[in-house]
């Protein structure tokens, strides 16, 4: 028991340092890299398109949240979608509410967006558009309207699209597994994953 209660505190020491920028505001425009299994590509965010959008992005990568973080759901010519699969990391994030924004800039080939499931429901996982998807711009999910995207793909798009798809929507078909990183490895043992996020660069 006390093992036990060592491990689950030094865990929950980590989630709080990780969450220390949650509340931070980003600068009008940064770069972020991201180095994956598959090579590496680079995310321009324009704090503007979508501010709490951006001030969430910032706080993530800056707690070093996109840690072995797994490209779960990748859907050839529509979506990359990428978050962790850490139920105790999630939550802690989630605690504090990114309100939901209009959008401002479309979901153009490259384009970056936090993907919910209704309102006020971005917290963590993020998707980059393969292909222009206007329609994300305006479709009405949950109750809320579109799909606010908050940067793009400056460098290494041709890495974003060679990230393993032959899973394709599967990933998303057992709840259970979404929950669980180590069942989701074993069941899903090709997907590609980001090792690790950082600025490179900010104004």
């Amino acid at each position: 028991m006390q093992k036990y209660f060592i491990v689950l505190f030094s865990v929950l020491v980590l989630v709080g340092c990780k969450t220390n920028y949650i509340n931070k505001t980003a600068p009008e425009t940064f770069t972020a890299r991201f180095e994956t299994t598959q090579g590496n590509f680079d995310v321009a965010i324009k704090r503007e398109y979508s501010p709490k959008a951006a001030d969430r992005f910032y706080a993530l990568v800056k707690g070093g949240y996109y840690k072995n973080v797994p490209f779960y759901r990748v859907v050839p010519n529509f979506v990359v979608q990428f978050g962790q699969i850490d139920t105790m990391q999630n939550e802690a994030w989630s605690k504090v509410i990114v309100p939901d924004e209009p959008v401002k800039y479309g979901n153009k080939k490259g384009a970056i967006s936090f993907a919910r499931s209704g309102v006020n429901t971005r917290a963590c996982d993020l998707f980059i558009n393969l292909k222009d998807n206007n329609r994300l711009d305006t479709v009405d999910y949950n109750g809320v309207k579109g799909f606010p995207a908050f940067g793009d793909v400056v460098s290494g798009m041709d890495v974003v699209e060679k990230l393993y798809s032959g899973y394709g929507d599967t990933t998303m078909e057992k709840e259970e597994l979404l929950a669980d990183r180590e069942l989701f490895d074993k069941e899903f043992p090709k997907v590609d994953v980001i090792k690790k996020a950082y600025i490179i660069a900010k104004e």
